[in-house]
C-alpha cells in the first residue's frame, strides 16, 4: 500500500510498505537533494503481489503526471526484481537496497548503469545513515537491523534485505539522540527481524540490552515502541523491560501468522502455538495494561477450514487487539509458491472472517475504555495514538502535542475523547 509521498526541492520521494522504508526514504531525500538531483523516487515494497503491482501502477501515473520526469526506483520490489522495473519506458534508473541510502549514489546517477543493483547476499552493514528528523511523520522512527536470516517458506524478504545486520549501539543511541533534540518525543525501532538485533555485533548483545541503554541515554524519549517482534526470540532483559519500564509502551505487535502447528511448520516459523499463547499469558501477568497486536495469513497453502480454525481462535487465546490480515499471497522465489494452494476466493473470505473477529476484538477493547483518563500523542490528521497504541480522534490538537483527556466513547475505530 502506498504509505506517503514527501517532496523537497525538486525531490518527491513516494514511499511503500513498512516504517523500514520510510526511515530509508528520508535518506534518499537528503542524499539526493544534497547532489543537487531532480528525480522522483519510488520506494517500493515486495510483501505481497499487490505492493508490486499498485508500484507499477504508481510509476505510470507519475510518467502521466510529469512526463519529463526521472523517476528512479528502488526498494525490495525493485531488489528482487529489477528487469521487471528495468522494462517500464517511464523509468529512470532501477536502484537497489544496499545502493539507495548511499551518498554516491545520488551522486553519480547521471552516470550510472539504468540498473544499480548488487546481489542481497552481498549486503553488509545497517543504518549507514543519520537522519535527525522525518517529514511528515510524529513519531520517530529508527533503523537497529536489517535483513533477515530466516526462510519462512511465504517470504521473499531476505531476497529483498539480505543477512540480517545489526546497527551499532552507538550509532542507535545517537541517532536517538538527535531526535530526541529535534523534538521527537516518542521513538519506534524498526527493522526487518528486530529481535535479532546484536547477533552480528562482539559479544552478540541482545535486543533487551539495546532498549535499556537508549532509555538511559535519552531520557527526553517520554515513549519507546518496537515496530514487530518474534516472541520466541524475546531476551529476558527484553521482558524485563517489557515488565517495568514506563517508558517502554505497553503494546507489542507479534509476528504470529498462524494459529495451527502444522501450518506454523510449513511456514517454517520458530514458534508454536502453545509459545504464542504462553508468551502474551506470561507478558500480561507481568504487565496488566499490556495490549497485543499481530501479522495473520489466512488461506496459507494446505490450509484446511479446521487450520483456519485454530487461526481465529488465536485471537482470544492471545488476547489480541490490533490484527493485520493477509489473505496468502504466493511469491515468486517463495517456496510455499511450490505448495498446494488455497483457492484464491477462499484465502480471501477467510481473510474477511479473520478482519471481522479483529474488528470484534478492537470494538470491545474500545467498550473497555470509556471513561478512562488517558494520555494520546496527537498526529496529523486529527488522530493520534494511547499509550496502548490505540486509536483516538484528536480534531483540535496541534501534531506533537500530548494530551491528557477522559475517555467518551469511540466509533468503532477510535476512541473519542471528552
Amino acid at each position: 500500500m502506498r504509505d506517503a509521498a514527501e517532496t523537497t526541492a525538486g525531490i518527491e520521494v513516494v514511499t511503500f510498505g513498512c516504517r523500514l522504508n520510510i526511515v530509508e526514504s528520508e535518506a534518499i531525500r537528503r542524499a539526493a537533494s544534497a547532489a543537487g538531483r531532480a528525480v522522483v523516487v519510488v520506494n517500493t515494497c515486495a510483501v505481497t503481489g499487490e505492493a508490486v503491482r499498485q508500484a507499477r501502477q504508481t510509476i505510470r501515473r507519475l510518467a502521466r503526471e510529469n512526463p519529463e520526469a526521472n523517476i528512479v526506483v528502488t526498494g525490495c520490489a525493485a531488489q528482487i526484481d529489477p528487469a521487471r522495473f528495468a522494462g517500464m519506458p517511464e523509468v529512470f534508473r532501477v536502484v537497489g537496497n544496499g545502493e539507495k541510502t548511499r551518498p554516491e549514489t545520488w551522486t553519480n546517477l547521471a552516470s550510472a548503469p539504468r540498473v544499480g543493483v548488487a546481489p542481497a547476499g552481498d549486503m553488509r552493514g545497517a543504518a549507514n545513515f543519520s537522519v535527525d528528523s522525518l517529514a511528515g511523520q510524529t513519531r520517530a522512527f529508527v533503523e537497529v537491523q536489517n535483513g533477515c536470516d530466516h526462510r519462512c517458506t511465504f517470504c521473499v524478504i531476505p531476497l529483498g534485505r539480505g543477512p540480517s545486520r545489526s546497527a551499532t549501539v552507538e550509532h542507535v543511541v545517537g541517532q536517538t539522540r538527535r531526535l530526541a533534540e529535534n523534538g521527537y518525543r516518542e521513538v519506534v525501532l524498526t527493522g526487518v527481524d528486530i529481535t535479532s538485533w546484536g547477533g552480528d555485533l562482539a559479544g552478540a548483545p541482545k535486543l533487551g540490552t539495546l532498549v535499556r541503554e537508549i532509555l538511559r541515554a535519552a531520557p527526553e524519549i517520554a515513549r519507546l515502541r518496537l515496530s514487530s517482534i518474534d516472541c520466541i526470540e524475546a531476551d529476558d532483559g527484553l521482558l524485563d523491560v517489557v515488565a517495568n519500564e514506563p517508558r517502554f509502551m505497553p503494546h507489542l505487535h507479534l509476528s504470529l501468522q498462524a494459529g495451527d502447528d502444522l501450518v506454523l511448520k510449513r511456514m517454517k516459523r520458530r514458534h508454536g502455538r502453545g509459545e504464542a499463547i504462553e508468551f502474551c499469558r506470561k507478558i500480561r501477568d507481568a504487565r496488566p495494561d499490556m495490549i497485543f497486536g499481530a501479522d495473520i495469513i489466512a488461506g496459507f497453502p494446505t490450509e484446511t477450514e479446521e487450520m483456519f480454525a485454530r487461526s481465529l481462535d488465536l485471537v482470544d487465546e492471545c488476547g489480541l487487539t490490533h490484527l493485520h490480515v493477509f489473505p496468502f499471497s504466493p511469491r515468486e522465489g517463495a517456496p510455499a509458491a511450490r505448495m498446494p494452494q488455497v483457492p484464491r476466493e477462499v484465502a480471501r473470505e477467510r481473510a474477511a472472517r479473520l478482519r471481522a473477529k479483529g474488528e470484534q476484538a478492537l470494538r470491545a477493547h474500545l467498550d473497555r475504555q470509556t471513561g478512562r483518563r488517558i494520555e494520546v500523542l496527537a498526529e496529523r490528521g486529527g488522530t493520534g495514538r494511547a499509550r496502548d497504541f490505540t486509536l483516538a480522534r484528536t480534531p483540535d490538537a496541534a501534531p506533537g502535542a500530548f494530551i491528557e483527556a477522559t475517555v467518551a466513547g469511540h466509533d468503532g475505530r477510535a476512541l473519542l475523547l471528552a
